[in-house]
């Protein structure tokens, strides 16, 4: 069995209650990650930060992008394992809630890692892996467009296939 300490990402950026989201969004482009741990005490775990909090909590809401912490958004419920447990561990819990990064974690909560559905992916082939991670990124059922008319009709351009296309429509 694969353990997750040989294949997490070790000493990953994190950011501190007091940061602002501006500065996590901007972190997480920098580091090309799509979440950031918010820890205590430079490595106790005390929350994680998605870029979906970014977008949903924060934007949606019309939060204040310098004035708002990450703790402010960020999810205090966090999901973590350990160095030692196995990867098979890691597919388990991402499935069942439906993450894809988990923290890794020693002592007291103490941050050492991140391990993501990309770490699992890289490592293996197996048809097990494979539907765990379909089962992680498993879509919700049909579209639910925003200020769609929901009675079916379209305009009279579309109907005619009179859309324009660009320059050469």
């Amino acid at each position: 069995m694969t353990k997750i300490a040989e294949v997490m990402t070790d000493r990953p950026r994190a950011v501190t209650r007091e940061t602002s989201i501006r500065e996590a969004a901007r972190l997480m482009e920098e580091e090309d990650v799509g979440s950031l741990p918010v820890v205590e005490d430079g490595v106790r775990l005390v929350g994680i930060v998605t870029d979906r909090d970014i977008a949903i909590r924060a934007v949606g809401r019309g939060l204040e992008p310098e004035g708002t912490s990450v703790m402010d958004i960020a999810s205090t419920e966090v999901y973590a394992l350990t160095p030692d447990d196995d990867l098979d561990d890691a597919l388990e819990m991402m499935a069942r809630v439906q993450v894809r990064r988990l923290p890794i974690v020693v002592r007291e909560n103490e941050l050492v890692g991140m391990v993501a559905q990309a770490d699992v992916a890289r490592t293996s082939k197996e048809k097990k892996t494979g539907e765990v991670l379909e089962a992680i990124s498993k879509p919700p059922g049909g579209p639910r467009v925003a200020g769609a008319d929901v009675s079916g009709a379209r305009d009279d351009a579309d109907e005619r296939g009179q859309r324009d296309h660009g320059p050469d429509a």
